[in-house]
This record gives C-alpha cells, sequence and structure tokens, in this order.
C-alpha cells in the first residue's frame, strides 16, 4: 500500500525512475550524485520503495544518541559510524558488513555532504573493492525529475581511472543545486 502511495506522489510531482538494480543482485554499493539537497534523502527513501529493494546508508553515529532520531534512522536503514576516531577503519567495519551478511545494498554519496567539495571521498571505491562487490550507479537529475540507474560497475583497483570514468557518467545529470556538485 505504502508503495503505491508513493508511486503517486512520484508522478504527481512529475518525477520518474529510469532503470532497476539487477533482478538477483544481492550485495552492492550504490552510489547517488550528485548531492547537493536534503531532498535527495527524501527521493532515495521514496526511490527505493518503489523499485522494491532495501537499502541502507552510513550516518554519523550522533545521530543515533536520540532515541526519536535513532528509530527514523534505524527504520531507513541507517548503519551508525564514527567518522571522528582515527583508531577505527570504518572502510574495513563496513567490508565486515558485507562479508557477513547475505545481502547488503549500502548507498552513499560519494561527495560525503551536500555542500561543494573539490573532490569525492573515496571510501565508497575502496569498500566496494575490498568487499569485491559492483558499485552501483545512480544520479538523481533535478532537472529532469529523473532518478537513473544508470551503470552496475565492477571496479578494477585502478581508482584514480575508475573514480574519473564514474564521474564522466554524471556529466549531464543536474542535482537541485547544481553549483555544489563535484563534476
Amino acid at each position: 500500500m505504502l508503495r503505491v502511495l508513493f508511486i503517486f506522489v512520484f508522478k504527481l510531482l512529475g518525477w520518474r525512475i529510469e532503470g532497476n538494480i539487477s533482478e538477483g543482485l544481492k550485495k552492492c554499493v550504490l552510489i547517488i550524485a550528485p548531492h547537493t539537497s536534503n531532498w535527495d534523502f527524501v527521493i532515495g527513501v521514496v526511490s527505493r520503495r518503489i523499485c522494491g529493494f532495501q537499502a541502507n546508508y552510513l550516518i554519523k553515529k550522533e545521530f543515533f544518541k536520540n532515541r526519536a532520531l535513532a528509530w527514523f534512522f534505524d527504520f531507513t536503514g541507517g548503519i551508525p559510524v564514527d567518522r571522528k576516531s582515527k583508531k577505527i577503519d570504518v572502510v574495513g567495519g563496513v567490508v565486515e558488513k558485507f562479508n557477513s551478511r547475505d545481502s547488503l545494498v549500502l548507498t552513499i554519496t560519494p561527495e560525503g555532504t551536500r555542500s561543494h567539495v573539490k573532490e569525492w571521498k573515496t571510501g565508497f571505491y575502496r569498500i566496494a573493492l575490498r568487499a569485491k562487490v559492483p558499485i552501483v550507479i545512480v544520479g538523481f537529475d533535478y532537472s529532469k525529475r529523473l532518478v537513473k540507474f544508470i551503470e552496475e560497475f565492477a571496479p578494477t583497483g585502478q581508482m584514480e581511472e575508475d573514480i574519473a570514468y564514474i564521474k564522466s557518467l554524471y556529466k549531464d545529470v543536474k542535482g537541485k543545486y547544481p553549483e555544489k556538485g563535484v563534476y
């Protein structure tokens, strides 16, 4: 019932979805770019419900201190991480989660923030490479009101070249605030 409501609202607002995760794909790192607005979260939660898959995402552990927020972030797939501690290997911890589960779709925004940054963070790539899972490349194009599943990409280990290629796939995707995106 909730899925039908989400489809109706999505269409009412003029949004559409092109593509989906391949049938049978149980583990992947799903990246969404450009990440320029808090609305990206809403679009993401609605899109995955419409597409019919579960997904998780990394979020600062501080958000889990408030019980109401903790419930919400847990319900929507949040995985708390301590990004401040230098002693914690976030990539290694996430790879362990991939290794210990039968399925895990982990959503990451490569910019790591809604603000403009010069370069993407590389954690998404290092996680996919070490966990031996594909990277599903998704764009939220506000100019076309389109959620587009662009490609499933297997990292080669040539990080700089691979990330340059992945970025090139976003050249025509416009975030809500295009000036904040990294292209």
